[in-house]
């Protein structure tokens, strides 16, 4: 009798440590959020699905061009970026009746130009202009690089587009589209945008780690916020607004009719060229100030990855951490409990202390289901699945992708300088940046913004 003593008393311990309130309630906690995250992904998916599985011919792409409102497309250039050709050209093709391009360039000698020059012979049917000539309104080199073609833009709606970003010749009309609609809440949608799709045409680890990032995980819950639509959440690589909106919003993210009438603050575009992330703050500016809601057209904005080392992509990975730190703290402190390794981690210790769920098992399911729906997502971007000539070097880089999610967030998180386009930035409050400073941490320090001049001449091409 006495030898079974220790096992009934061992026995009765368990299960009143099992019973204990505080730790019953966390497991059910991490159960929730568990759930709350497959939901999400699951919502992204369908929505993937729902959204880019079909994507019909609008019927402005065969109007007259007086009857539809004219698009000016702004594409700033810097150096020859991969695939820089087929990337430009994809403006070119676009069956819009009315549109204009816009290629801003900061110096007459730069790589990109004899590109872009190649291109408007071939289209002389095209009105196209080089803008040779930055103007510093702020440190963001991208909208310095722009301002001028923002002013000289015939039309309303622009479409700011990156030069390593190449659209399907029915996009534009599909992006029209969606801007002259309303949200489901009835609003106005002011701003269209396109989740990225990358394409790798150089197998280099960083690359397949990006492709991975971007076509998968970042793609699901990019579509999920954007289908929720509780809160702006945009990513510049192909944005579609108005100027007459944008001149309305100052970069405060406060309500117009909260703002001071008296307040000298710019607007438009120059207002913008203290952040680094100009196309974000520009979207939550629109939806904030304005109360105006975006949308998601059904093209993919389709990234072309150059060569890009591991460190390439950490770095990059870091860099827009830290800037997001500054603008939305919470959730970027909650960003690595949504990542599929942690996730797995709490419900794996929710459900073995409820339902004493084995691990392994578990563990196993969870990654299989997991990465069946990001391969799913995959296909409803891509429009077909995963190609076998890549499948191995794209699986292996997904699991990479995840077991560094935790490390990256964890070195980005403490730190507040970024590199960006061969600068050095310090990354100050709500997503402001200052050149940095040498110093211990920041290395060689880069030049304040006045210490750039702006280009005197300004040359103009038809």
């Amino acid at each position: 009798m006495n030898s079974s003593q220790p096992g009934v008393e061992e026995e009765q311990h368990l299960l009143q440590d099992k019973g204990h309130p505080a730790l019953l309630a966390l497991a059910f906690v991490g159960l929730g959020w568990y759930i709350l995250l497959w939901a999400i992904g699951l919502l992204g998916c369908l929505a993937a699905r729902r959204r880019y599985k079909h994507r019909p011919r609008s019927r402005l792409a065969t109007e007259s061009p007086g009857s539809v409102p004219g698009v000016s497309i702004l594409r700033p250039l810097k150096g020859l970026d991969t695939n820089l050709y087929e990337n430009l050209e994809s403006s070119f093709t676009q069956e819009y009746p009315s549109f204009e391009i816009l290629f801003s360039v900061a110096h007459e000698d730069d790589q990109a130009l004899p590109v872009a020059r190649e291109l408007m012979a071939k289209y002389p049917h095209v009105n196209a202009k080089v803008i040779v000539g930055e103007e510093i309104i702020g440190v963001n080199p991208k909208v310095n690089n722009l301002i001028r073609s923002y002013r000289q833009a015939a039309n309303d709606i622009l479409w700011v587009l990156d030069s390593n970003v190449m659209m399907h010749s029915g996009a534009m009309a599909r992006s029209v589209d969606a801007l002259q609609g309303k949200s489901r809440s009835g609003r106005r949608i002011a701003l269209v945008h396109h989740v990225p799709f990358a394409i790798v045409n150089e197998s280099r680890i960083g690359s397949r780690l990006d492709e991975a990032f971007l076509n998968t995980n970042h793609a699901k819950m990019y579509i999920a916020i954007n289908t929720v639509a509780i809160d702006s959440c945009v990513m510049g690589k192909s944005n579609l607004y108005r100027r007459s909106d944008l001149e309305r919003v100052n970069g405060s993210r406060k309500p117009i009719a909260q703002q001071d009438s008296q307040s000298s603050e710019q607007c438009g575009l120059p207002a913008f060229g203290r952040y680094l992330a100009e196309d974000n703050m520009i979207a939550s500016a629109l939806w904030h100030e304005l109360g105006e809601r975006h949308d998601l057209s059904c093209d993919v904005a389709r990234n072309v990855v150059g060569k890009m080392s591991l460190s390439d992509y950490i770095q990059r990975r870091a860099r827009w951490i830290r800037v997001r730190k500054h603008m939305v703290l919470a959730p970027t402190l909650l960003e690595p409990l949504t990542e599929s390794v942690v996730v797995s981690a709490i419900g794996c210790a929710s459900l073995k202390y409820i339902f004493n769920v084995p691990a392994l098992p578990f563990l196993l399911l969870h990654f299989t289901l997991w990465l069946s729906v990001d391969l799913d997502v995959y296909s409803s971007l891509a429009g077909h699945r995963l190609p076998a000539s890549i499948r191995w070097e794209f699986l292996g880089a997904w699991l990479g992708r995840e077991l560094l999610a935790l490390p990256i967030f964890l070195y980005a998180i403490f730190g507040d300088t970024v590199n960006w386009r061969g600068r050095r930035y310090q990354v100050l409050r709500n997503g402001e940046v200052r050149p940095a400073r040498e110093g211990r941490w920041c290395g060689r320090t880069s030049r304040q913004s006045h210490d750039y001049e702006p280009l005197e001449v300004e040359i103009v091409e038809h």
